[in-house]
């Protein structure tokens, strides 16, 4: 309900401040299905944190932000020998776990990636843990730590289910501020009046513009934004367990609150109640590292690679049928600039798998990009919007990411009609989806950690209710250089 803005009598805090409050601190009882898959997803955010520490662009943003800012017995970066307070070391992990655009994804009004909370989440674990032992107290375990992120899931994905902050022009980096600023107080010890607090002063910082996400101004910001946002969560919870006031109506007071000023005077809807949903029904980038609505693209474009590869002359066009959201936001001509320009235009991420027969991240890199043969083919595509796919997308029930692809040559012949309706990291294909997801983890670890130690980490991770049994702080001293 609006507030009187001339009025200095203080509402009670909005109901969406005071519901994310209650679920933060009192949910427990997430179903089997949504710990089994927490288990994979922290498998899996790791890896793909790891991956990005192939790269310098990634890698130069990390460590403290001031050389030399250190904090033994802070919070630690996974991969790497940094120990830092756990503001900075949230930004650090934060920013490693989104940087490829690999790790996974909820799409609905809103699209996100939930996992972009553990940055927030395991710098906080891993500072209260070390902490603990000298205090006298029980560190956190990786139990506590995957129902961390079940929430941080949950608050993230049911704020994105029917309100959608894309199309007011902010990014959905927003909700990993939020969901990561009320799981981070609540996990930090906070009270209710605290949790309250901290999340009323995550929504008042409003919202980063997807400015960065979009033509012509596509840039490396959108690797790190993730990052940033979960570490400002974490600064918030310090703050409000040092006793820093709250708004209880930040959201709906008139005129200056967050309906008002950046919502259009809308409200958000709530279409359930909190509980373990999103985590059950969460979107695993598996097969390629690219934006998830072209993550059925490209596999259609792979099964089409063999015929394409020997006519790529011969092509007159190409015709992609997409849904809503992929034709808004990653179909793009002209020039591509870097690579986070190419990971979010559909028609380059078809365009190499038709050539190449792959898309892996240094697909996106100036060497690949610089095949004339890419532009070429781009040159050739139409993106179209296939109803059924934006129908299906939408439905709850299904949350379908529908893509199809037909080659048409200029004799007059057409290749067949390639659809693919949910990609492999879809809940319909778990069973194909795991071991694969496995795979992708063991090569990850492999690749980045001498032996001795990758098969110590392979090994601490096959045994899920041994890990879970595990501390933060001991799983943590076992994942740093």
């Amino acid at each position: 309900m609006s507030h009187d803005y001339k009025s200095a009598e203080r509402a009670a805090p909005d109901a969406v401040l005071s519901g994310i409050a209650d679920y933060a601190l009192g949910y427990a009882t997430p179903s089997e299905l949504a710990r089994e898959t927490a288990y994979y997803c922290l498998m899996d955010t790791l890896g793909c944190g790891f991956q990005a520490l192939r790269f310098p662009a990634c890698t130069k943003l990390l460590g403290p932000v001031v050389p030399g800012a250190v904090m033994r017995g802070g919070a630690r970066v996974p991969g790497t020998a940094h120990e830092l307070d756990p503001v900075q070391a949230a930004f650090n992990i934060g920013t490693m776990i989104r940087w490829l655009d690999f790790n996974d994804t909820w799409l609905a009004a809103e699209w996100g990636h939930p996992s972009d909370n553990l940055g927030g989440l395991l710098a906080a674990a891993d500072y209260r843990s070390r902490a603990a032992a000298p205090a006298g107290r029980e560190p956190l375990s990786v139990r506590a730590l995957l129902q961390a992120m079940i929430q941080a899931h949950e608050i993230q994905g049911v704020l994105a289910l029917e309100n959608s902050f894309n199309r007011v022009g902010l990014d959905h980096v927003l909700l990993v501020r939020v969901a990561s600023t009320a799981v981070v107080t609540a996990m930090l010890g906070g009270t209710r009046e605290q949790v309250i607090n901290a999340v009323s002063n995550a929504w008042i910082d409003g919202g980063a513009l997807r400015t960065y996400r979009h033509a012509p101004n596509t840039g490396s910001r959108k690797s790190w934004a993730a990052g940033d946002a979960t570490s400002r969560a974490v600064w918030h919870a310090l703050l409000a367990l040092r006793g820093e006031m709250g708004y209880p109506s930040a959201l709906s007071a008139k005129t200056w609150g967050f309906y008002d000023v950046l919502y259009k005077g809308r409200s958000f809807a709530l279409p359930q109640p909190f509980g373990c949903y999103v985590m059950e029904n969460v979107l695993f980038k598996i097969s390629f590292p690219a934006e998830f609505h072209a993550q059925t693209a490209v596999e259609a474009a792979m099964t089409l690679h063999t015929e394409a590869a020997s006519r790529l002359d011969e092509i007159e066009r190409i015709v992609i049928e997409t849904q809503e959201p992929g034709a808004r936001i990653i179909d793009k001509t002209g020039a591509l600039n870097n690579p986070a320009d190419r990971d979010h235009c559909i028609q380059y991420m078809v365009a190499v798998p038709l050539i190449f027969g792959r898309l892996n991240a240094s697909d996106y890199d100036d060497a690949v990009a610089r095949d004339p043969r890419i532009d070429a083919l781009r040159a050739r595509m139409q993106v179209i919007e296939n109803r059924d796919f934006t129908r299906d997308y939408y439905d709850p029930g299904k949350r379908f990411i529908g893509n199809a692809i037909q080659l048409f040559y200029r004799d007059g012949s057409c290749s067949r009609r390639v659809a693919v309706d949910y990609p492999i990291g879809h809940r319909l294909r778990r069973a194909e989806g795991l071991p694969l997801l496995r795979r992708k983890f063991e090569a990850s670890v492999r690749d980045h950690f001498p032996a001795m130690q990758a098969e110590h980490i392979l090994h601490r991770f096959s045994d899920r209710a041994a890990l879970e049994a595990t501390s933060v702080n001991d799983m943590m001293s076992a994942l740093i250089l």
